[in-house]
């Protein structure tokens, strides 16, 4: 049995974030807190590669392992984020959606000032694994075999064109896969790939459904020491909990009639 890992999930990095990324994101001082706690409590950053890798060949893991995870790429992740993790000797992952960065693959749709790809290289450079997160951040279980397959590729093949290497990692936009999604990621070549279900993760969930918890404005030190901890996570995410089940059974029905509608035409 392994014990299991706690992985945080953030998106911005932001002093004043709009309204469309305010809930999920975190202030820069906060970030600094959170990660001073970290390094006071002995835990060890890896990054999402290195614990999926222990954990299928049973290679150690570093004393008290936690994964720190950013979604989508938002310029904060650099602003503020690098200069905090670096003064620790913090590994990480970023998941960057490919066509909401800024340079010539933008497709529009992102929700706030984003990175271009210097800055993503600076941040590969500087021991932030970089994963993929699809290309325009659509509900991949949504989708068209069609649809879910140019997702999948066309970010693997951005971020290999621009870094010179081929992502392993993916986490789902919003969190939500299906069994057909988890496939067609593990035939696109990603080696795991991560959801949400503010669980802790562990070895029984599979490489493509480890599960992180959520990092939000409101949450304060003494709740972010609690997740670490692996405290009190099933009462903090009660909320979250019911409404991704009921959320589940909202997309089950929606992949039944479009199924059903596909097969009549």
């Amino acid at each position: 049995m392994t014990t299991p890992v706690p992985i945080l999930m953030y998106h911005a990095v932001s002093t004043l974030p709009n309204e469309a990324t305010r809930a999920l994101s975190v202030a820069p001082e906060a970030f600094a807190e959170q990660m001073a706690l970290l390094d006071d409590r002995g835990f060890t950053p890896v990054n999402t590669a290195q614990l999926a890798d222990s954990w299928r060949s049973g290679s150690p893991l570093p004393k008290r392992p936690v994964l720190v995870t950013f979604d989508d790429g938002y310029e904060g992740v650099h602003r503020h984020a690098l200069p905090v993790l670096a003064k620790h000797g913090f590994a990480a992952t970023l998941f960057v959606s490919t066509g909401w960065l800024r340079g010539s693959y933008d497709s529009g749709g992102a929700l706030d000032t984003m990175l271009d790809w210097d800055q993503v290289r600076e941040l590969a450079d500087a021991d932030v694994e970089i994963g993929g997160h699809s290309h325009t951040h659509p509900q991949l279980d949504q989708l068209t075999d069609e649809a879910l397959w140019f997702e999948l590729l066309r970010c693997k093949e951005i971020i290999a064109d621009e870094l010179g290497t081929r992502p392993a990692s993916f986490a789902y936009p919003y969190g939500y896969s299906s069994r057909r999604v988890r496939r067609t990621v593990r035939e696109a070549g990603f080696a795991q790939s991560l959801a949400v279900g503010n669980r802790l993760a562990n070895r029984r969930q599979g490489p493509y459904a480890l599960q992180r918890v959520t990092v939000r404005r409101t949450t304060r030190i003494e709740e972010f020491e609690r997740l670490v901890e692996g405290q009190a996570i099933t009462r903090t995410f009660a909320k979250d909990h019911a409404l991704t089940k009921g959320y589940a059974m909202v997309r089950r029905a929606r992949q039944i009639r479009r199924k059903a509608i596909s097969s009549r035409v």
